[in-house]
């Protein structure tokens, strides 16, 4: 046996011992149960079938603790709840409650749905030209590894008006085995030990993060080893305990505000004190007859799936075939308008207007897919955003979960960059975003993920940075069919996009839909970005249509279920090491 399937078994071992001991809910799972967690192994290889509930995110710890919810009576949001504390212990690099993010949650049984914004905010003392130096240009260091870099984190407010608005079981039950984790350690996987070494130098340079996931020599935690942070076990019980006072004031906000303050930020105890997460309205379309919903401002996603797809509906995408370089030339050429339309109008809508009615408009894409040539590239350089009136008032990780009573969440949250800022707030365990760099440092300057930003987007003080997290749940017959979501930066968009054609218009099952291939175009730079299992064939003929291929890393970690009238299916990316879906 190699040594990399014994520490996955090893894993799983800490997963079935997490799942007979969660006496906190309604006491401990049956060994039989927890054997489930060798499902692990295969969710990469095919749908996992599951017939009442199922949890699909990017650790396999966590989605344990998600399952095993369920299991004792939760409904998905408690599970979703227990999975978010619980990818903060172990997903450092993603999972956090010193970030932000977007919850889409359906309600079956009053059919309705609703998205809670949990982004972090701007402080009170920033403003826009903060990043520029005195000659007016950007500087990277300020935006992504310095305090100011930080943003008023969002999740556990976010996570608790979950819990207390759609939620059936108490805080002390959800955050019982995220303390437990934290607390009694869990086994280091290749891909966490893998990621701290790819960032030792970033993350070592802050001595409160060195002393948690560093040895003494500089060499990060290897696979095997067990990591326990009792700092955030602590932390973890006061959330619990006092609710979000137990995060946004007392000891917890002393330490963040110190830290942030130490490291050159400005931050305040009154940003935490004053920071709360917001119910909005989805976004809402249709494609081929099904409902797509999802994240409206200040995320960028749902608005532009939305758009993308009315561009596509004009097409015959089955005719032309999944992957096939008419295929990528059409969804290449429908993206780029949507990423410059991106540029100049979105933001958060408390603070600029955001023309949503008329960017989701099917007339409106009927006008941009004339603009398209449908056998030729059009250069970046000739996009221009377009004019979609009327105007309305108006690394990262995702993990969708559907209960046996067909209530639904997909979730997608981050501290932006993979470990944010890298900087643990000293006493706490807890790790800060830089979510700072997702606004606009200086318009026409891109950010860490190339995107180019306007004035709706500019810095401000109380400010939501724009976001591309797409969490998203499309109905069929009124009815979830897809909770899907991904992590990666601008790419989001163009992944949770491509599930959904995937599924819809080349009828993958939803393994397949996560395997195959994927691409991206943002229109600047201008440049169709493909993975390298996309054939050298296809990209000859995309090339000879006039566009500019480039082979890069694989892009997304999707954690996607389906329902079917057969029992749910549901599938981890197998681009991202230690991911898992699980049900019962």
């Amino acid at each position: 046996m190699s040594s990399t399937r014994m520490l996955k078994l090893a894993a799983l071992v800490a997963a079935m011992s997490l799942s007979l001991h969660v006496t906190a809910l309604q006491g401990p799972a049956p060994a039989s149960q927890a054997s489930e967690a060798i499902f692990s192994e295969n969710a990469i290889q095919h749908p996992v079938w599951a017939k009442n509930g199922m949890v699909a995110s990017q650790e396999a710890l966590a989605s344990v603790v998600g399952r095993d919810i369920l299991q004792q009576g939760g409904n998905a949001v408690d599970a979703a709840v227990g999975v978010g504390f619980a990818l903060a212990v172990t997903l450092p690099r993603a999972g956090n409650i010193g970030g932000g993010g977007f919850m889409l949650i359906h309600d079956a049984q009053k059919q309705e749905t609703v998205a809670i914004d949990y982004r972090e905010k701007a402080p009170q003392a920033a403003f826009r030209d903060m990043y520029l130096d005195e000659k007016g240009e950007a500087v990277e260091e300020r935006s992504r590894y310095h305090g100011l870099a930080v943003g008023v984190p969002g999740t556990v407010d976010g996570l608790l008006l979950a819990l207390e608005k759609h939620g059936t079981m108490s805080r002390e039950q959800v955050l019982a085995p995220a303390i437990r984790l934290a607390e009694e350690g869990f086994v280091v996987t290749p891909g966490l030990s893998t990621s701290l070494t790819g960032l030792s130098e970033r993350m070592r340079r802050w001595p409160s993060t060195a002393k948690i996931f560093f040895h003494p020599d500089g060499s990060a935690l290897q696979p095997g080893e067990v990591l326990k942070q009792p700092e955030l076990a602590a932390a973890l019980r006061r959330i619990a305990k006092d609710g979000r006072d137990g995060f946004y004031q007392g000891e917890t906000a002393e330490k963040i505000v110190a830290a942030v303050q130490g490291a050159g930020g400005s931050m305040t105890a009154a940003d935490l004190r004053d920071y709360k997460a917001v119910e909005r309205v989805p976004v809402r379309g249709t494609y081929r007859g099904y409902e797509v919903v999802s994240m409206p401002p200040p995320s960028s996603g749902g608005i532009h799936i939305i758009q993308i797809l009315n561009i596509l509906e004009g097409y015959d995408l089955r005719a032309s075939g999944a992957n096939t370089a008419q295929t990528i030339h059409r969804l290449a050429e429908a993206m780029k308008p949507a990423y410059a339309d991106r540029a100049e109008y979105l933001g958060d809508p408390d603070f600029v207007k955001v023309p949503v009615a008329g960017l989701i408009n099917k007339d409106y894409a009927a006008t941009l897919r004339q603009q398209i040539d449908d056998k030729k590239a059009r250069p970046g350089a000739e996009i221009r955003h377009g004019n979609p009136l009327p105007y309305e008032s108006d690394q990262t990780t995702h993990y969708s979960v559907v209960d046996k009573n067909g209530n639904a969440v997909s979730n997608t949250y981050t501290l932006n960059f993979s470990y944010g800022t890298g900087l643990v707030a000293e006493g706490t365990g807890i790790l800060l975003n830089n979510e700072m760099d997702d606004f606009s440092a200086k318009p026409g300057v891109p950010n860490g993920y190339g995107l180019i930003g306007g004035d709706a987007n500019a810095v401000q003080a109380g400010k939501r940075p724009l976001s591309s997290m797409s969490p998203t749940i499309v109905f069929k017959d009124g009815k979830p069919f897809l909770v899907t979501g991904s992590p990666g930066g601008s790419r989001i968009i163009s992944t949770v996009l491509q599930i959904i054609s995937n599924v819809i218009d080349h009828d993958m099952n939803i393994a397949e839909a996560t395997n195959a291939p994927r691409m991206h175009d943002q229109w600047t730079p201008d440049e169709i970005r493909v993975e390298h299992a996309l054939n050298d064939d296809t990209i000859r003929l995309l090339e000879g249509m006039g566009h500019t291929v480039v082979r890069k890393a694989t892009m997304g970690s999707t954690q996607s279920i389906m329902v079917t009238p057969e029992g749910l299916y549901g599938a981890s990316d197998p681009r991202i090491q230690d991911a898992a879906t699980l049900g019962y």
